[in-house]
């Protein structure tokens, strides 16, 4: 996985966090599979077409907060994340 300060597309703008779609119980292979990037002061009461229920991991980037609820359009349990 990419070190929090390491979040950046490839047009060098800040990332605040990626999602992932592959999982594994080998650290060195969880962070795979299709990503989903989310920009600083994104906000997404929906998931895009075809990411519900599927990240299985994530990292967040230095001086950025990921909130995640259990259910669709920021209802259910939150739990936050950060670098």
């Amino acid at each position: 996985c990419p070190t929090a300060a390491d979040l950046r597309p490839t047009n060098g703008t800040r990332l605040c966090a990626q999602l992932y779609a592959d999982n594994s119980p080998y650290y060195e292979q969880c962070c795979a599979g299709e990503v989903l990037e989310v920009l600083p002061g994104t906000d997404m009461p929906y998931m895009p077409r075809g990411w519900s229920g599927r990240a299985s991991s994530l990292v967040v980037g230095t001086k950025c907060e990921l909130t995640v609820w259990s259910r669709r359009a920021k209802k259910g349990n939150s739990k936050k994340f950060n670098a």
